[in-house]
């Protein structure tokens, strides 16, 4: 396998990235706005959409760092539109991204089939929680509010980042847009 990123690698994972940059502001209206209704730890089901480029740069290019680059790069581009976060996404996001990037790099980004995504989306649903309760939320109980929302956080993750990303690009690679890239020519495997 040749981990070489091609110019097409860079790419479309730069446009899955600015996609969901856009993505993410747009989310955090949502997460800030309607679900506010929903209290926390509770609304933490709906973390894992940020953590989703992660594991489809990851599934789509297939190649050491995708993941991290994907997500990092989304980070900054919602950064730069404007969340309402500011500026801390542009830690967060990276050390989320390296939560999933572990997963690939433990399997030798060899094996990018379902249980492998949803590893990664959990384990970067895991460091993102344990980044929010220690930033965010330092004066929680771990009892009442910190590892339920850690659970949470890493089990929609798991659905939306995991689940999410190998639906999407199956999708995708039914399309025929991923032709180029493994991904579409292992349409049965991802």
């Amino acid at each position: 396998m040749n981990n070489r990123w091609r110019t097409i690698d860079i790419v479309i994972a730069s446009v899955v990235a600015v996609a969901f940059g856009v993505i993410f502001w747009a989310w955090g209206l949502l997460y800030n706005g309607p679900a506010d209704a929903i209290p926390l730890p509770g609304r933490a089901v709906l973390y894992g959409v940020w953590l989703v480029p992660a594991v489809l740069g990851a599934l789509i290019v297939r190649k050491p760092g995708a993941a991290f680059y994907t997500l990092s790069l989304a980070s900054l581009v919602s950064v730069a539109i404007g969340v309402s976060w500011g500026w801390t996404i542009a830690v967060q996001g990276p050390l989320e991204a390296l939560g999933a990037e572990v997963v690939f790099a433990a399997f030798a980004y060899k094996i990018y089939r379902l249980p492998v995504a949803l590893l990664a989306g959990a384990m970067a649903g895991v460091v993102a929680a344990v980044y929010d309760v220690f930033v965010w939320y330092p004066d929680t109980s771990w009892a009442t509010f910190r590892l339920p929302y850690v659970l949470i956080t890493a089990a929609s993750s798991l659905v939306i980042a995991g689940l999410g990303s190998v639906l999407l690009t199956r999708a995708l690679a039914q399309t025929g847009v991923l032709d180029r890239f493994p991904a579409g020519r292992s349409r049965a495997l991802v």
